[in-house]
C-alpha cells in the first residue's frame, strides 16, 4: 500500500512538473546606467514601477554587462560566452578616434555573433518553448534566423534613426504618425505574452531606450522641465523623460502579466551596458558608457519570481551567468559544442552555499580603442578616450586593468574606493602581480588577443583640436 501511495505520489509530481507553464521575460534597457533607477540611489529619476519590482526580487548590487558597450555585451548574453570565443569585442569599427592618437594597431572585431553560434534562443526553440525578440538585437540580421520565432524591430542596427513613427526599421511596421517606439515595441511584446499566455515562451524584450537619438514623448517633458540636477544627474531633460517613459512601459508589462492571469512567469530586468557619463553621472561609480570603470560595466540587475526570495545580492556576476541559469531553470540541454563561460545563478536563487563560484574572477578584454562623447568630459583615464586597448579582472574587493599601450597597470579596492579613484598597483605591487597572471593566463587559456603592431600613423604627443559643440 505504501509503495502505491509513493508511486502515484511521484506519478502527480511529475505530471504537475510537466503540466506547470515556464514562461520567462527578459527585459534589456539600452545605455541605462547602474545609478539611473531610483532603487539604486537616484534622488533624480522617477522609476516607479522598477523600484516596485526591486522591491519584491533579487537585486544584484554588484551585476555587470560583459562589456561596457551594446554589441560585445549582446552576444556574451545570447551566447553565454566570453568576447575572444564570439569575437564581437566592440561595435564596429575597433579604432576609434583620430588615427594620429592611436599608438597600437587594435584587434579587428565581428560585428554579429559568427552563424553557427547557439544562442538562448535555439536553447528554448529546441525545447519546444515560442521564443520572440521585440526590440533591438544588433548581432545578426535577423534573430528569426538565430532561434526566435518572432521578431519585431531593428535587425542588425544598433540604434533607431528616429524614436517617433514613421521609424524606418527593417523588421517593424511603421505605426500612426507620431506613435513612439518603446510604447509600440511593448505593446508587440504584451501581443505575444497574449497569444501564448497558455504555453512555455522566452519573450526577449531588448529596448532601443534609452540610446541615442535622444527623443522624448511631449508628455513626459513636462515633468523633469523644472527639476534641477542632482549629483550628476539631469544635465539632459530628454534622457529623464526616456528613462521615465521605459519605467512606464515595464509596468505595462507588468500589468499584462498579472492582467493576462499569467501564473508565475520568471521576470529578469537589466542594461547592456552602464550609462553615457556626460549625461548622466553614476557616482559613486567612476565614469559611463564606453569605459572599464564601474560606470561604464556594473549595471541594474533584478530577479523575479515566486521561488526566489526578494532581497539583495551582493555576490558579483555577469550578465551571461543568465545563459547558464535559464538553462537550469528551464531545464534546456546545452549543446556539448559550444563553451559556455558563464555560472548558473541557480544556488544564489535556492540560498544554499555557492562553493562553485567563490572566489571566482570576472573578466573583461578589450582590445580596442573608443574616442570620448565629451573631450575630457567623461571621467575616463584620458581625455581622448573612454577605454583604449586593455583588459580587466575583478577577483572578490579587487580589480586590476592592464593597458597595452604602455604595459601599465591600475589596481583599486572597490570595498573601500568604488569610485577607483585610488591606484594602488604602486603601493601593493604584490596583489597587482597576483590578480596580472590571474588575467594574464585566462587570457592564454582563451586566446584572447592582445594587439601589439604599432600604428605607421601614431604621433607621440598629437593633441587633436577640440571640436566645437553644436547647440
Amino acid at each position: 500500500m505504501i509503495s502505491r501511495i509513493l508511486l502515484f505520489a511521484a506519478t502527480f509530481c511529475v505530471l504537475n512538473k510537466a503540466e506547470a507553464q515556464r514562461q520567462v521575460i527578459l527585459i534589456l534597457a539600452d545605455d541605462l546606467g547602474w545609478k539611473d533607477v531610483g532603487f539604486n540611489g537616484s534622488e533624480y529619476y522617477d522609476t516607479p514601477n522598477l523600484d516596485m519590482l526591486a522591491a519584491n526580487s533579487l537585486n544584484f548590487s554588484n551585476a555587470y554587462a560583459n562589456a561596457s558597450n551594446c554589441a560585445p555585451s549582446r552576444a556574451s548574453l545570447m551566447t553565454g560566452q566570453y568576447s575572444p570565443r564570439h569575437k564581437v569585442y566592440t561595435v564596429a569599427p575597433s579604432a576609434r578616434g583620430d588615427a594620429r592618437t592611436r599608438k597600437i594597431i587594435p584587434t579587428p572585431t565581428s560585428d554579429v555573433i559568427p552563424q553557427d553560434a547557439i544562442t538562448l534562443g535555439h536553447l528554448f526553440q529546441k525545447a519546444g518553448f515560442a521564443t520572440g525578440v521585440f526590440g533591438k538585437w544588433h548581432i545578426g540580421k535577423d534573430p528569426t534566423m538565430q532561434g526566435f520565432d518572432v521578431h519585431k524591430g531593428g535587425g542588425k542596427r544598433g540604434h533607431p534613426k528616429t524614436y517617433f513613427s514613421p521609424y524606418k526599421l527593417p523588421f517593424l511596421e511603421d505605426g500612426p504618425d507620431g506613435e513612439y517606439l518603446t510604447d509600440r515595441i511593448t505593446d508587440e511584446a504584451i501581443g505575444f505574452i497574449s497569444t501564448n499566455k497558455e504555453k512555455d515562451f522566452f519573450l526577449y524584450l531588448p529596448h532601443f531606450a534609452i540610446h541615442t537619438p535622444l527623443q522624448s514623448k511631449e508628455v513626459d517633458n513636462g515633468i523633469y522641465q523644472d527639476k534641477p540636477e542632482i549629483d550628476g544627474q539631469g544635465r539632459n531633460k530628454h534622457y529623464a523623460a526616456m528613462v521615465k517613459n521605459l519605467d512606464d512601459n515595464v509596468g505595462k508589462v507588468l500589468k499584462a502579466v498579472k492582467d493576462l492571469g499569467l501564473k508565475d512567469p520568471l521576470i529578469i530586468f537589466s542594461s547592456d551596458n552602464g550609462g553615457i557619463a556626460s549625461l548622466s553621472r553614476q557616482w559613486p561609480l567612476r565614469a559611463g558608457k564606453g569605459s572599464y570603470y564601474e560606470g561604464g560595466i556594473r549595471v541594474p540587475f533584478l530577479i523575479n519570481h515566486s521561488s526566489i526570495k526578494a532581497s539583495t545580492s551582493k555576490e558579483p556576476i555577469l550578465l551571461f551567468d543568465l545563459f547558464p541559469t535559464l538553462c537550469d531553470w528551464a531545464n534546456l540541454m546545452k549543446s556539448k559544442d559550444q563553451p559556455v563561460d558563464g555560472l548558473s545563478m541557480m544556488d544564489i536563487f535556492k540560498g544554499g552555499p555557492r562553493t562553485n563560484r567563490a572566489p571566482r574572477p570576472l573578466f573583461f578584454h578589450f582590445p580596442f580603442y573608443l574616442q570620448a562623447y565629451n573631450v575630457g568630459g567623461d571621467d575616463s583615464r584620458d581625455p581622448l578616450f573612454r577605454t583604449r586597448p586593455g583588459s580587466a579582472v575583478r577577483l572578490e574587493n579587487w580589480k586590476l586593468h592592464h593597458y597595452f599601450e604602455d604595459n601599465a597597470l591600475e589596481l583599486y579596492d572597490l570595498n573601500n574606493d568604488p569610485g577607483e579613484r585610488i591606484n594602488l598597483a604602486k603601493s601593493n605591487p604584490g596583489k597587482a602581480q597576483e590578480l596580472f597572471l590571474v588575467l594574464d593566463n585566462w587570457r592564454s587559456e582563451i586566446k584572447a588577443p592582445v594587439p601589439q603592431g604599432l600604428n605607421p600613423e601614431y604621433e607621440e604627443g598629437f593633441v587633436p583640436k577640440a571640436k566645437k559643440k553644436r547647440g
